[in-house]
This record gives C-alpha cells, sequence and structure tokens, in this order.
C-alpha cells in the first residue's frame, strides 16, 4: 500500500513463465496492484498505457534488456523506481545496473529482500507473522 492507502502498482517483466506466474502472484498476496509481461515489447507497451510504482525486471528479457526497458520507462515515468531481479550477479553486473535500477536481486532470491524492498518504495511495512514467505530457486521455482 502506497501513503494514501491505494496498492502500490508493479510491473514485472520476466521471460520465463513459471518465475513471472510466481512473482505475480506472490505481489499479489501482499496486496499489490500486479501487472505482467513476458518481453520489452510488451512491457514497454504497459508503461505506455498505465503509470507504475516500481518494475520488477530481468535484465536478459528475450527481445531486449531490462535496462532498455527501466531506461524507457524512467524517462516516461520519473518517479518510477525499478529493481533487477536477474543472474547476473559479478560485482560488474551490478554495478552497470546502478545506472538504471534502484536496486538488484540475484537470482536465486530471498522474498523477505524484496519485501523490504517495496516497503521502502511503498510505505507497505514489512511482512506479518505467518504471511507467505516463499524463496525462490534458481530455476524460478518457489520453494
Amino acid at each position: 500500500m502506497k501513503a494514501d492507502g491505494a496498492a502500490a502498482r508493479i510491473l514485472v517483466v520476466e521471460d520465463h513463465g513459471d518465475t513471472r506466474r510466481v512473482l505475480s502472484t506472490l505481489l499479489d498476496r501482499w496486496g499489490f496492484d500486479v501487472s505482467t509481461a513476458e518481453s520489452l515489447k510488451s512491457g514497454l507497451a504497459f508503461v505506455d498505457a498505465k503509470q507504475f510504482d516500481v518494475i520488477v525486471t530481468d535484465i536478459a528479457l528475450l527481445d531486449g534488456t531490462g535496462y532498455a526497458l527501466v531506461s524507457e520507462a524512467k524517462r516516461k515515468q520519473n518517479a518510477l523506481k525499478a529493481i533487477a531481479v536477474s543472474g547476473y550477479h559479478s560485482a560488474a553486473d551490478v554495478e552497470i545496473g546502478k545506472m538504471w535500477f534502484d536496486y538488484h536481486l540475484t537470482k536465486p532470491f530471498d522474498c523477505h529482500a524484496l519485501r523490504t524492498i517495496l516497503s521502502e518504495f511503498s510505505g507497505s511495512g514489512t511482512p506479518r507473522a505467518g504471511e507467505d514467505q516463499t524463496s525462490f530457486g534458481s530455476d524460478g521455482a518457489a520453494s
């Protein structure tokens, strides 16, 4: 939730279907307004059609990069925050990502970290006791 009580709007762009579905389901359970896209092209179409608070995207997309997506999205929606969720994890990858992304999570990642970051962006607080605390494996599947 945002400070005004509205659900924060999040665009998830991920070309791996299972990862996209799990992320979307998890974010929805946490109370966010979630839209999903599977490519750079479809992600940009969403950015043209709707305002978002946060983009969560993979860096390597089948038809481009998360860098290109976030660069264009932030040009159009300058208050937008961006989180990279990627298998790219070298220090150089993370450093390069700082030019576009506010945060970089390396797959597999702990959902607590994602929730904490989103809480900073949206003022939604931290997970409640008993709330879904799913972690992602390297294949994107929830465990």
